[in-house]
């Protein structure tokens, strides 16, 4: 079919905005990695804008050589991981109960459920409660109190009910109970709904420095964020002699330089490399878990 000179100019118009939005979008990205790689020389003398110039890996081996970063790994991989599972298990629990009709609790919970997104009791009597917990210095305090999003729960709600009645009313008839047909016929139906929400969690743990800036003093318990703040914001004085390795100002400077984006690639690496797993789940799940009109 023949277009006409205003569709290919429309055509066109979205191919450039789309090209330039990747452009705005990759190169930082490949900056960072392109001056984690580029030697310290290179890095003083600004000739690096895209590409690495004297590639050297001098930068990943005074990052990776200082212990706290990989204690700060441990702690992250912990928060992400069962942090995640327990999400995804409250969220079921929360979300199956509210998607059924026959639960004479529904409409209330939902109301509830629903007024929480909007407001909250605010920050000092969260802590307050926390610390009365006992929760305060606890690797628990980067989990539990972040068990359940509401958002989440709604997600997993719309997808729930999707699922024909008439499947349930058959294990109903079956002998089935209701967490049979949760965890036997529910779950497995919704898979990349979840496959999605463990993604949207997981981003959430890794990226989650606010609530160890809040709850963790103990240092031994502090996750990579929280490292990377002292790194990038702070850019504190020991982490920076310690992994710089610099010794006139103008060497220690760029080397510092350096380590930040180092850091930033280190950071970064393993939540990229769980995407392409669940790529293929994303738009399915999310527009099985999206409200139908």
């Amino acid at each position: 079919m023949k277009q006409s000179s205003a569709d290919r100019s429309y055509y066109v118009m979205i191919y450039m905005i789309a090209i330039l939005a990747v452009i705005v979008t990759l190169y930082p990205f490949l900056y960072v990695i392109s001056i984690s790689l580029s030697s310290v020389t290179a890095i003083d003398q600004q000739k690096v804008w895209l590409y690495p110039v004297d590639p050297t890996f001098d930068g990943y081996k005074m990052v990776l050589q200082y212990k706290e970063i990989w204690t700060s790994y441990y702690n992250t991989i912990w928060y992400t991981v069962v942090g995640t599972a327990l999400n995804l298990f409250a969220t079921c629990l929360a979300a199956f109960p509210l998607s059924r009709a026959r639960f004479f609790l529904r409409r209330k919970l939902n109301f509830f459920i629903a007024f929480t997104m909007y407001f909250s009791g605010g920050l000092i009597p969260v802590y307050m409660l926390i610390t009365q917990l006992g929760l305060y210095n606890s690797r628990w305090v980067m989990v539990l109190p972040v068990l359940v999003s509401t958002f989440n729960v709604m997600i997993c709600r719309s997808a729930f009910e999707g699922i024909p009645n008439e499947i349930f009313e058959s294990a109903s008839l079956d002998g089935a109970n209701d967490i049979t047909m949760l965890f036997r016929i529910a779950i497995p139906v919704v898979k990349p709904t979840l496959a999605v929400l463990a993604l949207y969690y997981a981003v959430f743990h890794w990226n989650n420095f606010f609530s160890a800036l809040l709850y963790l003093g103990d240092q031994s318990l502090q996750p990579l964020q929280i490292f990377l703040r002292r790194v990038l914001v702070m850019a504190s004085p020991e982490i920076m002699q310690k992994m710089g390795g610099g010794t006139s100002v103008g060497t220690l400077a760029v080397s510092t330089l350096q380590v930040r984006y180092v850091s930033i690639v280190v950071s970064i690496v393993p939540i990229v490399m769980v995407y392409p797993f669940i790529q293929r789940y994303f738009v399915k799940g999310i527009t099985l878990g999206a409200v139908k009109g």
